[in-house]
């Protein structure tokens, strides 16, 4: 961190979910390893996320209409409270961070409103005087890579040391939860269900990796309760719906390995240093959202039908991409991952 007055104020933007939000956590060590005050400004999916990045003083939460599967309506009194909210904060450099197939411009033209000097995006579209420094993204590039080149470009370099991995600031005790002995964590949901093994294949895995003397460990959200448990189906422990964001860190944290598809929880174990076994749908590109810079296996057929398609629910009858991988698969995979184990892969700590 720099010393007081040291270095602008930065606010870092990026307005999607919380598996988006962690990888953009080298993008924002970059930004405040040379600011002197450094907020993220992200929407309330990617609040939890936000909250465990380092370098990371501010966390702003706005719901954009412009974002996500189940956007708000366009509200003049919300817009102008968030304009005034960053006008009253005087940033004086901000990023915004988008994915490949997203516009900056919605967020570029509030920033600018709110007074904001100087924005930089990486943007295809011609952006008029919304931006100060428009950023062409290089082809074919991880979106963790992508940001943090975006950030190099508006002088931000990450700090001596720093490896530029994901990481979080601090993880809970969470032995309470999962117990101490080992455990492989499956994960079945997303919020895509495209990108998700069916209920029943997710079942027969877990099944499958109990069969072979792992201890597993079903995770989700309030929201999967009823998946977790048919997935545990009473030999596994279920946790879903008992782990906040920052506990659900930690039980990835203490697991020899999670299985899961391409999904917030894939990014958070990369994050606390886990191998992970991706399920990845190749309705996005892998080379934009695998495991970031952390030992993993890929495992689905990238060349089905519904590859670059988007898609978020299974365009293809029996959900061949992912559903047709097998339990010899996955606990090959697994196997694999614990043997090799973390070698440096360690979480990033945080820093002063």
């Amino acid at each position: 961190m720099n010393p007081p007055g040291a270095g602008p104020r930065t606010l870092v933007v990026r307005l999607d979910s919380a598996g988006d939000v962690l990888l953009a956590g080298p993008a924002v060590r970059a930004v405040a390893a040379a600011s002197r005050h450094t907020g993220i400004l992200c929407g309330p999916l990617g609040e939890p996320a936000a909250r465990l990045l380092p370098g990371v003083d501010e966390v702003l939460v706005h719901d954009a209409p412009w974002v996500g599967f189940d956007a708000p309506p366009v509200r003049r009194e919300t817009t102008e409270a968030l304009i005034a909210s960053l006008a009253a904060r005087r940033f004086d450099r901000a990023l915004i961070l988008t994915s490949h197939h997203q516009s900056p411009l919605p967020a570029a033209l509030l920033l600018k409103l709110a007074g904001l000097p100087w924005v930089a995006a990486d943007s295809e579209h011609y952006p008029g005087t919304l931006l100060d420094l428009r950023h062409r993204r290089a082809a074919h590039r991880h979106e963790a890579r992508a940001a943090l080149e975006l950030a190099e470009a508006a002088g931000f370099a990450l700090p001596p040391g720093d490896t530029g991995r994901l990481g979080v600031t601090s993880l809970p005790d969470t032995a309470p939860l999962t117990g101490t002995d080992p455990y492989v964590v499956v994960h079945p949901g997303a919020a895509v269900p495209a990108r998700a093994w069916s209920p029943a294949r997710a079942a027969r895995a877990v099944a499958a990796l109990g069969a072979t003397g792992h201890r597993v460990v079903v995770t989700g959200g309030p929201a999967e309760k009823e998946l977790t448990a048919r997935v545990a189906d009473g030999t596994a422990l279920d946790l879903g719906g008992r782990t906040e964001f920052g506990e659900l860190a930690g039980v990835l944290a203490s697991a020899d390995a999670v299985v899961t598809g391409n999904t917030g929880p894939c990014h958070l174990a990369s994050a606390v240093g886990t191998p992970v076994v991706c399920l990845f749908a190749p309705v996005v590109p892998a080379e934009r959202w695998a495991p970031y810079r952390i030992a993993h296996r890929l495992l689905g057929r990238q060349d089905a039908l519904c590859a670059g398609s988007r898609a978020r629910v299974c365009p293809v009858a029996g959900h061949p991409c992912l559903d047709s991988v097998t339990d010899a698969e996955v606990l090959a995979a697994v196997d694999a991952l614990i043997a090799t184990g973390r070698a440096d892969d360690r979480p990033l700590e945080a820093t002063a």
